[in-house]
């Protein structure tokens, strides 16, 4: 499947961030100090590690673009995570979340973050905490960010969040992620190609890899994207695997960068 053109993935990254942004725009102070799902996270700390997450990207993206001060500052942002790469993290989520001015902060970087996406020249690469990446590529990786932890702040608030189109990115990037699953556990992955075939949110048949591959995982496209998301169970969300390959990726599958997450416990 060939993924939308870039002036399209960020308008789904805006429109993700708007969505999530009405869910918290009238909480109260009590509220924003709601625990999430994410053990240690409450709402602020996932608003706050989006923040800062969108302003980093906006710092490496406008050096992409021919910002040498923007460049620079990124530059320093990665030497300091590569001072503590398992904890930088939750440090910067701890300080953001205390922050004043945290929802209007995160508005004006993730606005600044879009902008300077469409700004990228074609073809130049953006240096990130992993390898380098197209422009296309951070604004799916943001947008899929963007919607993980919007989930988690939907559950705390007891709210269902109704998937949109827009997930076709999320399950894009957790598509592509599966060698890096068995990589980050030290797993050899399969040389075979997986058949993926999701129902979207309108009833489309989004599919991926050839079609007579033996090795397949079939389902609801939004509980796929829960799945390489790890924001619940595998085995409470509509997803079916066929093959042993496909059936042991669905227990590790991992879209975002770092070391295994721990995933969610069975309902």
């Amino acid at each position: 499947m060939c993924m939308a053109d870039l002036d399209s993935i960020v308008d789904d990254l805006r429109a993700e961030g708007d969505a999530l942004d009405a869910l918290v725009a009238d909480l109260t102070e009590d509220q924003w100090a709601t625990p999430t799902p994410a053990e240690g996270w409450t709402i602020a700390h996932q608003i706050g590690h989006l923040s800062w997450t969108d302003n980093v990207a906006e710092r490496t993206t406008s050096g992409a673009a021919g910002d040498s001060v923007a460049s620079a500052q990124f530059d320093v942002v990665l030497k300091q995570a590569w001072s503590d790469p398992t904890g930088f993290v939750a440090v910067a989520a701890e300080e953001e979340s205390r922050a004043p001015g945290l929802l209007t902060t995160w508005r004006a970087r993730r606005h600044a973050m879009a902008d300077a996406l469409v700004a990228v020249p074609q073809g130049v690469k953006i240096t990130w905490f992993g390898p380098p990446m197209s422009a296309a590529s951070m604004a799916t990786a943001r947008l899929m960010e963007t919607w993980a932890h919007g989930q988690d702040v939907a559950d705390a608030l007891g709210i269902t969040a109704e998937p949109t189109e827009r997930i076709k990115g999320v399950a894009h990037i957790g598509v592509r992620t599966r060698d890096f699953a068995y990589a980050v556990n030290q797993q050899t992955p399969p040389t075979e190609p997986f058949r993926i075939e999701l129902t979207s949110p309108s009833g489309e048949i989004w599919t991926w890899g050839p079609g007579d591959a033996s090795q397949r995982v079939t389902g609801s496209a939004a509980d796929f994207c829960r799945l390489v998301t790890q924001r619940a169970h595998r085995d409470d969300l509509d997803i079916t695997a066929e093959g042993p390959d496909a059936q042991y990726w669905i227990t590790i599958a991992q879209a975002f960068a770092g070391p295994p997450g721990a995933g969610r416990e069975k309902q």
